[in-house]
């Protein structure tokens, strides 16, 4: 049987779960020293960790081709799921904001409000929740320049410190959800390598509680 694979999101996030990972015992090295690789073993585990973009991570999960992953509660949010998350692991925390222009009255008024953002799933969500009629516009570089150029009455985006917002003249105006990175269990793998799984887990819990 090959090795228990776990899929990072390459980045920051993949930086992070590494340092978890050799907080665990495991052996990183070859992560540490990857080049161009992309599957990488973890010398004296049963382990190989592979290196993907957010929403292939969650892909290669469903798919069953990685039976875990590291990804980040907003793509989740924004991909729906068929698999278990199993684990908040706490770190890359920020959060979905609904923002606007300074000053704007952004509920007042009839006319059916333009909303940018890369998430298009969550801002629908969350407008249908509040039974409010909105226009999702989807961007892929930076959202706050919708409003800038007139395209959008508002944003949802993740936000960390607000500094960029306030540098765009733009405000937070609610809220729309936490996130933080997650680990995320194939259906299949979960009930096929129970046993592995559930150890790797019990080390990770181990370590996120001493750091705490």
């Amino acid at each position: 049987m090959r090795p228990l694979r776990l899929a990072l999101t390459k980045g920051r996030l993949e930086e992070i779960t590494v340092e978890l990972l050799e907080r665990m015992g495991c052996d990183c090295s070859q992560i540490r020293q990857k080049g161009r690789r992309l599957i990488l073993p973890v010398p004296g585990e049963n382990l190989e960790v592979v290196l993907a973009k957010s929403a292939d991570v969650i892909t290669y999960v469903e798919r069953g081709v990685c039976d875990m992953g590291v990804v980040g509660k907003d793509t989740i949010m924004e991909m729906g799921s068929s698999f278990y998350e199993v684990l908040d692991l706490g770190f890359g925390a920020c959060r979905f904001m609904l923002a606007a222009p300074k000053g704007t009255d952004f509920y007042g008024g009839y006319r059916t409000k333009v909303i940018a953002t890369k998430y298009p799933a969550v801002a629908r969500r969350f407008f249908e929740k509040k039974g409010m009629d909105v226009d999702v516009v989807k961007i892929e570089g930076s959202v706050e320049l919708a409003p800038l150029l007139g395209l959008a009455d508002a944003i949802v985006d993740l936000v960390e410190t607000g500094a960029t917002l306030r540098e765009n003249g733009l405000e937070t105006l609610e809220e729309v959800a936490q996130v933080s990175a997650r680990l995320i269990v194939n259906v299949a793998s979960q009930k096929l390598r129970q046993e592995e799984i559930g150890a790797f887990l019990s080390r990770a819990e181990a370590q996120l509680k001493e750091g705490r």
